[in-house]
């Protein structure tokens, strides 16, 4: 039978969802039961796909090895490739003649348009190409207002995703990998240049993190054990072991949402009523991702344009590099601020309480553009995605959807009076807090926040029509 009657292999297309269970794409494939090729595409040429940045490009280094091991250990493996991935994928459909190519969905607008092309041409030359839901709970067209248009405030958007039917199981990992027989050339992991070497910055990270589906699916196993009870009550302490760190799992597909949504609902069966509210709290989270996709989906340009218009209207000051690099290498003189952002450049990672922080001083504090430090994050988080990370800035800047409004800036000194009150945290990120050798704060927390409420009435007056004569 020829490829066009469907009878060549399978290609699955492993993208953001680097793991073996609950894997729609990869569960289709086994079930169609032909040979399976495994790609992995690395694509930083196809128009508007953002180049992935430092930190994310260590990461997934360490997973895809992760992948290739798991594949390689159920009879299958891992071909990578580099390039444009209607190319990639065309011709590689081409040179083992492929009956079907399988994946799972992304959802930036740039993603989506390589997905179209791709999805024709096979299509066009007989093959067999789907397309399946991995990463979302709900897909973003799904959830609608009554009257039909996108949500753009939280709470009526997660209470209409949980009203409907719940997210469905997840899918068992295959017990075997009917690996495809033949030659096929592949790039090597190491030639892509992915980890760090003229410096090797990355320790930190190694420290801290571990990539691979095994470590990850171990990862929510311990926090649902140890830290869900305390998550309500110790969440927004980061001194606290009490969140999930499943932030970049998520991210890099490690874990699915599926498989997080289906093993809370397991504790929460039996929890007692603490319980039962951290669980609930921690699935709220898991909603707030969902809509960060859901206004990706519906405003492709979350990364670079205001959502609320009147912001770009706003009056930025010139960008001060002095400044930008004192908040950047965690030198300001604010203790909370400087512990955050020496713990993203160590780890990749920063607590989300003490991001929300970072954000508003740079934006509200130093005037500087949310971009210029949404930017910074992207390179430097090992969890940086294209729908969570503009979209939490955002939200602190004022600018975004159900954002925080502009007159709420986040003081760091009570913030860390509250959710550090022992300054355990800045102690561990500032040793030398209290020294001489600690700078003097770069401004005046108060006089740089009416600074921002002024510049923020520009906007307000500017959006307000004139009174008629």
């Amino acid at each position: 039978m020829s490829p066009a009657e469907g009878a060549g292999p399978t290609i699955v297309w492993f993208r953001d969802d680097l793991r073996l269970a609950d894997n729609p794409a990869l569960h289709a494939a086994v079930e169609r039961g032909l040979p399976i090729v495994a790609v992995y595409v690395l694509d930083e040429e196809s128009p508007g796909v953002r180049p992935l940045g430092g930190a994310s490009r260590w990461w997934l280094h360490g997973s895809l090895r992760a992948l290739g091991d798991s594949l390689e250990a159920l009879g299958g493996s891992l071909l990578l490739r580099r390039g444009p991935a209607a190319d990639v994928i065309g011709a590689l459909a081409a040179s083992v003649g492929a009956g079907a190519v399988f994946w799972n969905r992304r959802y930036g607008a740039a993603e989506r348009e390589v997905d179209t092309v791709i999805k024709t041409a096979l299509h066009a030359d007989g093959v067999e190409a789907r397309s399946f839901a991995g990463s979302l709970l709900f897909e973003p067209w799904t959830i609608r207002t009554g009257q039909g248009n996108p949500y753009s405030v939280f709470t009526p958007f997660w209470r209409a995703c949980v009203a409907g039917p719940p997210p469905r199981e997840p899918y068992p990992a295959p017990m075997a990998i009917d690996g495809w027989p033949g030659a096929v050339p592949s790039d090597r992991l190491d030639d892509w240049g992915l980890l760090p070497t003229h410096p090797d910055w990355a320790a930190g990270l190694r420290a801290a993190w571990q990539p691979g589906e095994a470590v990850a699916a171990k990862a929510l196993e311990t926090f649902l054990r140890e830290s869900l009870a305390r998550y309500a009550d110790e969440r927004d302490a980061p001194a606290q072991a009490a969140t999930s760190r499943l932030s970049p799992r998520l991210r890099w597909g490690e874990v699915s949402p599926f498989q997080v949504w289906h093993a809370t609902q397991r504790v929460l069966r039996g929890a007692d009523a603490a319980t039962a509210s951290s669980a609930q709290r921690f699935l709220t989270e898991l909603g707030w991702r969902e809509f960060s996709y859901h206004v990706l989906f519906h405003a492709p340009e979350l990364a670079t344009s205001n959502l609320k218009r009147e912001f770009d209207r706003f009056p930025w000051p010139p960008l001060d590099d002095r400044v930008l690099n004192a908040w950047q290498q965690g030198r300001t003189g604010i203790p909370l601020v400087d512990a955050g952002m020496r713990e993203l450049w160590q780890t990749g990672s920063m607590h989300n309480r003490v991001r929300m922080v970072t954000a508003s001083f740079l934006t509200k504090n130093l005037l500087v553009d949310w971009r210029v430090g949404e930017q910074w994050f992207w390179d430097t988080l090992v969890d940086a995605d294209g729908a969570s990370n503009p979209f939490g800035w955002q939200w602190v800047a004022g600018s975004g959807a159900d954002a925080a409004p502009y007159f709420r800036v986040f003081n760091p000194e009570l913030q860390a009076a509250r959710f550090d009150p022992h300054g355990e945290y800045i102690r561990e990120y500032v040793p030398e807090i209290g020294t001489d050798a600690y700078p003097a704060p770069l401004v005046d927390l108060g006089e740089t926040r009416r600074a921002a409420l002024a510049a923020y009435e520009q906007v307000k007056a500017a959006k307000t029509p004139a009174p008629t004569p």
